[in-house]
């Protein structure tokens, strides 16, 4: 089930986040994560959850048409909520885009399959990162 967040949500939510960003990104020290931690908890108030077995197992961070991330808890990758959650964004969008990191090859390959194509490169002045954009547009 997908649905909003609600205010009791947010611990677990919050855990996702912090376990996929350490995870996924080796390349960037954890306690740039760590610092982060708080301001990150606010803004995840808006965010969309995927729920299984009243178990929060992934969320989805949209802004317009900006995805500020989609996270799904590491035992649960690779089962299809990602994709889910990325059709939902897509239902409700004509046009998405987002930043990744180049490194994170995992992400870029999940996002191309879907339909996203590299706009151009850019640059994270927080963590010295080269990132894509990547843009989606319903046909």
């Amino acid at each position: 089930m997908i649905r909003e967040l609600q205010k009791a949500d947010i611990n677990k939510v919050t855990d996702i986040w912090l376990d996929t960003n350490v995870t996924a990104h080796s390349f960037i020290s954890s306690q740039y994560w760590q610092n982060n931690f708080e301001l990150v908890k606010e803004l995840l108030l808006q965010a969309t959850v995927y729920e299984q077995n009243q178990e929060i197992q992934g969320f989805i961070g949209l802004n317009d048409e900006y995805i500020e991330g989609i996270f799904v808890s590491n035992e649960m990758q690779s089962h299809g909520i990602g994709k889910a959650l990325l059709n939902y964004a897509k239902n409700k969008r004509n046009k998405l885009f987002l930043n990744v990191y180049q490194k994170n090859l995992r992400a870029i390959s999940f996002y191309q399959r879907e339909g996203f194509e590299i706009q151009h490169s850019g640059f994270d002045e927080a963590t010295k990162e080269k990132e894509y954009v990547m843009e989606w547009q319903q046909k």
